[in-house]
């Protein structure tokens, strides 16, 4: 596998352990975390980590050398790489994007009810002529947005590094020609900021799955012959910037704008809770299935439609969303982090159109 500048080439990914692969990332200027074994999620935290709320940036742990919080403790330190992996070799490699100057494209393959055109590619309106027989992934949605803009779809550039998943997704890797512009990780089930149906960005904040990293679901294996991440190509840049992915220099916006959501009346609040149940419901089920059951979508929906829903005061804002974060914990506990970032996300997006049981305001 070919790599940047000054680094050996990548190791075969049908026997590499997980050390050489962090190694590798390390050397290419990929600062690097360990995940769960057999998972691709992060590390869990310690014990003081878990039990108590606090900025990863004040964590003593971080300073310590040891791996709680995730992306945010990445590293290319081969010291500590070494210990960490020592200490627990069987530990997949998560690469923490946004320090390496990555944005990679994440397509999914998810068995999920295709939504409306309207919410196939944000921000473009799909004539009623376009025959969509047969749009089924994440696959077909980034081919589309590619052919409306004449260009050759991400998936199949051969001339960067492209990463199958286990569950019959793509990673395509690409790296940032300008770093002084900064993209936000999304969901393409985003109701916001999303690239395309069932396609994420991961970039700052983010994190992905390094090549050749083996899950019980399978191996993430490089596809094709380039192995080094390209520039991301101008046109898709062009068309992060223009679903809100490069961040506007402006003061965040609180939870729920506008007016303070008022206090949820019992009849209302049992209108929404039928609602809301069956949302919540589809999130719980994925606990059955490891991989490749839409959990990010489902939990972004739920959230979002909770958002509506307390700021139309049919529901207290702190209870939906300690039972959001219940049901995700149960569903994927060793991804909280992540959960409560979804769940945050989608509440505020969501806390901006209320939201009445029997149509919107």
């Amino acid at each position: 596998m070919a790599c940047q500048a000054g680094t050996s080439s990548f190791p075969s990914s049908g026997s590499v352990d997980s050390d050489a692969v962090a190694r590798w990332c390390a050397r290419s200027g990929w600062p690097v975390h360990p995940l769960v074994p057999g998972r691709k999620t992060p590390a869990a935290n310690c014990e003081a980590c878990r039990s108590s709320r606090h900025a990863p940036g004040e964590c003593p742990c971080i300073a310590a050398g040891r791996w709680c919080h995730g992306f945010h403790a990445a590293t290319t330190s081969v010291d500590r790489i070494d210990a960490w992996w020592k200490a627990q070799p069987r530990s997949g490699v998560g690469v923490s994007c946004g320090p390496a100057n990555l944005v990679v494209i994440d397509v999914d393959a998810h068995g999920a009810e295709v939504p409306s055109r309207s919410r196939l590619l944000p921000g473009i309106p799909i004539a009623p002529q376009v025959d969509l027989t047969g749009l089924a992934t994440g696959f077909d949605t980034l081919a589309l947005l590619a052919a409306l803009r004449r260009q050759q779809s991400p998936a199949e550039d051969e001339t960067t590094l492209r990463v199958r998943t286990p569950s019959g997704g793509l990673h395509i890797w690409y790296r940032n020609p300008r770093p002084e512009i900064r993209y936000r990780s999304s969901t393409g089930s985003s109701p916001r900021t999303a690239l395309a149906w069932q396609v994420d960005v991961r970039s700052d904040n983010g994190y992905i799955v390094a090549p050749a990293t083996r899950t019980t679901a399978g191996t993430y294996v490089p596809v094709g012959r380039t192995h080094r991440p390209a520039p991301l190509p101008a046109w898709l840049a062009a068309e992060l910037v223009r679903t809100g992915h490069v961040p506007a220099p402006v003061a965040e916006r609180a939870p729920f704008p506008g007016r303070t959501a008022p206090r949820p009346r019992r009849r209302a609040a049992e209108s929404a809770t039928r609602l809301l149940d069956p949302l919540l419901d589809e999130v719980a089920r994925c606990v059955a299935v490891p991989e490749g059951a839409g959990f990010t979508e489902k939990l972004n929906r739920a959230a979002y439609t909770a958002g509506g829903l307390v700021q139309s005061g049919h529901l207290a804002a702190e209870d939906v969303r300690r039972v959001l974060l219940e049901t995700a914990r149960r569903a994927r506990p060793h991804q909280e982090r992540r959960n409560a970032a979804v769940v945050d996300s989608a509440l505020s997006v969501g806390g901006q159109r209320p939201f009445h049981p029997r149509g919107r305001a």
